[in-house]
């Protein structure tokens, strides 16, 4: 369920519709929103919906499947009455007494029903087939959006990495290798600061991920974060520096493990401050 959502709008076919997000996974669209292209009473559109036996059997399943905390017995109460002209139903009611989780009910400024994406497009689906189709376009337009600004942050702090590794090569070259090495000896020492700066960062050897990993393409960095990624480029910067003032290797990994560290905290500190300030701007609780 939504703790610290991350607001998103998508417009489709002029019903402007909001999406929360606490991981960018399990998404929950505003039912409200949805309801307003059929009525200007959405409370009520919901409610039609969720009285129909169809629409409980759906609710129902999606529960048992991503719920380990459902109510089956109670929900068999309501599967056994719905159809009936006395029977009603609605969000709150359906939260408390099967203790659901796709469906969440929010008051405010910013309240309303939403509903995990799965159940959303179900509903929209009963509103009008053809508004349901300019959501998924829609939708699927705005997740190409993230994902490609998602990709272009992880390719740039890649590249940045790539451009202080060359750096960093330059001044192990100039500083750790004797004069007359053979190529081989050359990329072992290579190979060896790269593999301090994996241990400082990673806790692991290239060869040690490699090891656990072998169905993975590509190597360790590859895999690694957008924080990981930053932290390693000014490690590699550091590390360069380090080699310069003559730092034994023990002396350069213990140093680079407190960096990294201290700047994945940092980072991390610096990110928590950010989603506080969205909550206070775009709050819907």
């Amino acid at each position: 369920m939504l703790k610290k959502p991350i607001k998103e709008t998508i417009h489709s076919k002029g019903i402007d519709i909001s999406i929360y997000s606490e991981d960018f996974h399990n998404e929950y669209i505003s039912l409200t929103d949805i309801a307003r292209y059929k009525s200007d009473e959405p409370n009520d559109v919901i409610k039609n919906w969720m009285r129909n036996r169809d629409t409980l059997e759906f609710l129902g399943l999606w529960e048992s499947l991503h719920n380990q905390d459902f109510k089956p017995v109670e929900f068999d109460g309501f599967k056994k009455d719905a159809g009936l002209n006395a029977f009603t139903m609605s969000p709150t009611k359906w939260i408390t007494t099967v203790n659901a989780i796709g469906i969440v009910s929010k008051s405010g400024r910013y309240g309303g029903t939403f509903a995990h994406s799965d159940i959303a497009f179900e509903f929209a689906s009963w509103i009008s087939a053809e508004f349901k189709l300019y959501i998924i376009k829609d939708y699927k337009r705005l997740k190409t959006d993230e994902s490609s600004r998602l990709s272009l942050d992880w390719n740039l702090n890649r590249e940045i990495s790539k451009l202080n590794y060359r750096i960093h090569t330059d001044a192990i070259k100039e500083n750790l290798l004797p004069p007359e090495l053979t190529a081989y000896q050359i990329s072992m020492t290579y190979a060896s600061e790269a593999d301090l700066l994996n241990v400082a960062l990673f806790g692991k050897t290239a060869k040690e991920w490699r090891d656990k990993n072998v169905s993975q393409k590509g190597n360790m960095r590859d895999y690694a974060t957008l924080n990981q990624l930053l932290v390693l480029a000014n490690m590699e910067s550091y590390n360069a520096i380090l080699i310069v003032q003559g730092k034994s290797q023990a002396e350069r990994l213990q140093l680079l493990n407190r960096l990294a560290i201290r700047q994945l905290k940092a980072i991390e500190e610096i990110g928590t401050s950010e989603i506080k300030k969205l909550e206070k701007g775009k709050s819907f609780s």
